[in-house]
């Protein structure tokens, strides 16, 4: 049983409080308790990006986003009935709790029954021809450019290891030989790489068929030009909580409209706002996906992830939406290059692996 106190909070802290928390004790759950110590609501991570989703602020309190009738579970239990409430509930947290309402312990899913939460395997795609980034990509690949005093691609297979991904594949094209040179088959990073060479371009997600042979289970996708510290544990377990045959990672974007706009019914004005600002989700680039969605990829063409989205969504299949509420940089254009530069020297990106 782990200490549960580290994981306290109050029903005013915040969101973005509660986040640390969770990121800080690494057990995935915020416990929020009065000034006795007593259960009011639990709090995972996807509990604060559905928030993120329904339009709260990281700022609101976390009282509006708890859930204020959580699985509990009374104290000097067996293992095995702590293991069957967790189980049945699809849960990976199990607070304790006394007589009276106040919280004893937290049992976790992964001390019980550690085999339950395999390791998940990540794909790279990593074949793009960069042309928005030229000249810089005329001599390499777009994953190999430097941030900082490494490749793009080295710290998204980092962030992977420290997320405790150990198999990644790489899909390649564009000067694809410049990636496998540099990486090796891994070990130096401390994962195991293999490479599946596109031969033609197969769009930015149409290469997943050539390596179905290596996915047997839900798998990570990540384009090899996205800088993020995003908890992919946390988007795996919102997956199979969403029971979703593909999440999608989103991140909240500002459109500022430089217009006024005007509400129009029929022929007369109703309403005018100047310089509107509207909140917009953006595609991530990183995807976390069933092995059976493979085979509505076709055969030997260009095949986007918009297509794919679009193509489950036509047959009413689950596609879930991970709000990425961490930091985020698509290394796609000249100015965001610049930026993720200047985030890796300001510290906004940081190596722990040296």
């Amino acid at each position: 049983m782990r200490d549960w106190k580290p994981s306290r909070l109050s029903p005013q802290d915040s969101l973005l409080a509660t986040m640390e928390v969770i990121n800080r004790t690494s057990y995935g759950i915020a416990l929020v308790v009065d000034d006795r110590n007593r259960l009011l609501g639990t709090v995972v991570d996807g509990d604060v990006r559905r928030a993120v989703l329904r339009g709260l602020s990281l700022q609101n309190p976390v009282e509006g986003a708890m859930r204020k009738i959580p699985v509990t579970a009374e104290p000097d239990q067996p293992p095995e009935v702590y293991l069957s409430v967790m189980l049945s509930h699809k849960v990976q947290q199990l607070p304790i709790i006394g007589k009276t309402g106040e919280v004893i312990g937290l049992v976790m899913l992964q001390d019980l029954h550690s085999e339950l939460v395999g390791e998940l395997k990540a794909v790279i795609m990593a074949g793009g021809l960069g042309t928005r980034l030229r000249p810089l990509t005329d001599a390499m690949p777009k994953p190999m450019l430097p941030v900082g005093n490494q490749p793009i691609m080295e710290h998204v297979v980092k962030r992977l290891r420290e997320s405790g991904i150990r198999e990644v594949v790489v899909s390649t094209h564009y000067k694809g030989e410049m990636i496998q040179n540099h990486f090796g088959d891994g070990s130096s990073l401390g994962v195991d790489i293999r490479y599946v060479n596109e031969e033609q371009r197969f769009g930015t997600i149409g290469g997943l068929r050539l390596m179905r042979e290596h996915l047997k289970e839900p798998f990570l996708v990540i384009n090899g030009d996205i800088l993020t510290t995003l908890d992919f544990s946390a988007m795996r377990a919102f997956h199979t909580q969403h029971r979703a045959d593909m999440t999608v990672a989103v991140r909240k974007h500002n459109l500022c409209v430089p217009y006024g706009v005007v509400q129009v019914q029929g022929e007369s004005v109703v309403a005018l706002e100047e310089k509107p600002t509207v909140p917009l989700f953006i595609n991530a680039g990183v995807y976390l996906i069933n092995p059976e969605v493979i085979e509505l990829i076709p055969e030997k063409r260009s095949f986007d992830a918009t297509e794919l989205i679009a193509a489950l969504i036509q047959e009413k299949r689950r596609v879930a939406a991970f709000p990425v509420i961490e930091y985020w940089m698509d290394v796609g254009q000249p100015l965001d290059y610049e930026q993720a530069n200047a985030d890796v020297q300001n510290g906004r990106i940081v190596d722990r692996n040296g």
